[in-house]
C-alpha cells in the first residue's frame, strides 16, 4: 500500500510541527498487519485455556490466562431474562458483582458480541477477541499512515499481547488513534467526534484533546480549537444522554463505581499505604490524585517549554497519560496499553520503550502470580509485585524526562 500524503492541502493552515511524511523504512503496510494480527493471536492463544470459565483449579492465575470478558458474560447478566440491554434493564442484585460497570460504547461493544456468540463463555470470548482484532488492526492502520514502520512500536509490543484482550481497552485507543489521523488532515470535527466516541466507551480519550486543543492554537486556529473541544463534548453526550434520562441509576454506575473504588493493587497509592503506613480516606485520594496529575502535569509542560519553545504541544498527549497512570488511584494492567500508540507517535525511541515493556511484562507476571499466590495455589510474595510496579514507574518517570529533552520532531 503507497504511503497516505499527511501534507495539509493548499488552501489549509499551516502547521509547522505537524506531519510531513511518515518514513518508510522498507517496512510495508503489510507486514505491520501481519506483525499485529500475530501479536493478537498468540495472545488469544494465551488466553484460550481460560476461554471455557472453567477456572476452579486456579489456572487463570498460574497459566497467566486470565481475562475479564470470560467472567462477565454472566456477571453482566447478559442473557438473564430473555436478554438484557445494558442499562435500559435493571440488573438482579447479586453480593459481590457489579453491572453497567462500563460507559456506553463499551457495554454495547459487548452487548453485540453477546447477541453474536450466543451464552457460552468461550464463544463470548473469542468473539470480542475477533472484535478487538479489528480494533487493533485500524490502530496498526492508523499509526502506519502516521508514522510508517514506527506502528510496529504497537504491533509488536508484548503489551499488546498480554492484555490485548484482558479487557475492552482497545476499542478506546481505536477511537484516539482515529482521532490523531483526522487530526493531522485537518479535519478537526472528525477529531473531536473521534475523541468523544472514545470518551464514551473509556474517560481517557477525552484527556487528550488538552493537547489538540493546545495545536490548534499555537498553529493560530481557535475556531478549529473550538471545533475539537465542542464535538468531542457533543459527541459523548448525544451518546450518553439518552441513557442518563431513561435509566439515571444504571448509567451513572460507571462513576459511582469508580469515585468509590478504593486504591488498587497495581497503584502506588497502595504501595505507600503497605509499606509506608500512608494510608488515606477513598475521598482524600481522589482530590489528591486529581491535584497531583495537574499540578505535574502544568509543570512537565512548563519544563518541556522552557527547553524546546517551539515543541509540537499535541505531543503532550504522552506525558499526560504517564502521569494520570501514575497518580491515579486504580492502574488497571490493561492500561498500559492507551501508552503503546504514543511510543509509535512521540517518543519513539527503542531504548525506552523496550526498557517499559520489560517492566510492563514483570509487573503482569508477578500481578497474577501473587494473585494466585493469595488464593492458595502457584504464586510469588506481594513484595515482588510491588517491585516490579516500583521498576514499571520509575521506567515511565524516565520516558517522560526523555521526551522532554527529545527535540526532534517525531513525525518527521
Amino acid at each position: 500500500m503507497s504511503a497516505v500524503d499527511l501534507d495539509p492541502p493548499p488552501d489549509a493552515d499551516p502547521t509547522p510541527e505537524g506531519p510531513r511524511r511518515a518514513a518508510r523504512a522498507g517496512v510495508g503496510l503489510g507486514v505491520v498487519l501481519v506483525c499485529v494480527i500475530g501479536t493478537m493471536s498468540l495472545g488469544v492463544a494465551t488466553k484460550s485455556p481460560c476461554a471455557s470459565g472453567n477456572w476452579s483449579d486456579g489456572r487463570q492465575y498460574t497459566w497467566l490466562c486470565y481475562s475479564d470478558i470470560v467472567p462477565l458474560l454472566d456477571t453482566e447478566q447478559l442473557f438473564d431474562r430473555g436478554g438484557r440491554l445494558p442499562f435500559l434493564d435493571a440488573c438482579e442484585a447479586r453480593e459481590g458483582q457489579n453491572c453497567d460497570e462500563y460507559p456506553v460504547v463499551s457495554m454495547y461493544f459487548i452487548r453485540l458480541a453477546g447477541w453474536i456468540s450466543g451464552n457460552h463463555h468461550a464463544g463470548f470470548y473469542f468473539v470480542n477477541a475477533l472484535m478487538l482484532l479489528g480494533c487493533a488492526v485500524t490502530i496498526a492502520v492508523c499509526l502506519y499512515v502516521l508514522n510508517g514502520a514506527r506502528a510496529l512500536y504497537f504491533a509488536l509490543a508484548p503489551t499488546l499481547l498480554i492484555y490485548g484482550t484482558v479487557n475492552w481497552d482497545l476499542l478506546a485507543v481505536m477511537f484516539a488513534t482515529i482521532a490523531m489521523v483526522l487530526f493531522f488532515r485537518r479535519r478537526d470535527t472528525g477529531a473531536g467526534a473521534s475523541l468523544g466516541l472514545g470518551a464514551a466507551a473509556k474517560f481517557y480519550p477525552l484527556l487528550l484533546a488538552v493537547p489538540l486543543i493546545l495545536q490548534r492554537m499555537r498553529d493560530r486556529a481557535p475556531d478549529r480549537a473550538i471545533a475539537i473541544g465542542w464535538t468531542a463534548a457533543g459527541t459523548w453526550l448525544l451518546v450518553n444522554l439518552p441513557f442518563a434520562i431513561v435509566a439515571p441509576g444504571a448509567w451513572f454506575t460507571f462513576f459511582r463505581f469508580n469515585s468509590q473504588r478504593a486504591a488498587d493493587f497495581d497503584s502506588l497509592w497502595h504501595i505507600a499505604c503497605r509499606q509506608l503506613g500512608w494510608c488515606f480516606s477513598i475521598k482524600t485520594i481522589n482530590l489528591a490524585s486529581f491535584a497531583m496529575f495537574g499540578l505535574a502535569f502544568c509543570a512537565v509542560w512548563a519544563l518541556k517549554a522552557r527547553r524546546d519553545a517551539h515543541f509540537a504541544p499535541w505531543t503532550l498527549g504522552f506525558p499526560m497519560i504517564v502521569l494520570f497512570l501514575l497518580t491515579s488511584k486504580v492502574y488497571s494492567p490493561q492500561y498500559s496499553l492507551w501508552l503503546l500508540p504514543w511510543f509509535a507517535l512521540a517518543l519513539p525511541k527503542m531504548r525506552e520503550f523496550v526498557a517499559f515493556e520489560i517492566a510492563d511484562v514483570a509487573v503482569f507476571v508477578s500481578r497474577f502470580w501473587f494473585f494466585g499466590d493469595l488464593t492458595g495455589g502457584f504464586g510469588v510474595e506481594q513484595r515482588w509485585f510491588e517491585i516490579a510496579i516500583a521498576l514499571r514507574a520509575l521506567v515511565l518517570v524516565w520516558c517522560v524526562v526523555s521526551w522532554i529533552r527529545r527535540t526532534a520532531d517525531p513525525l518527521e
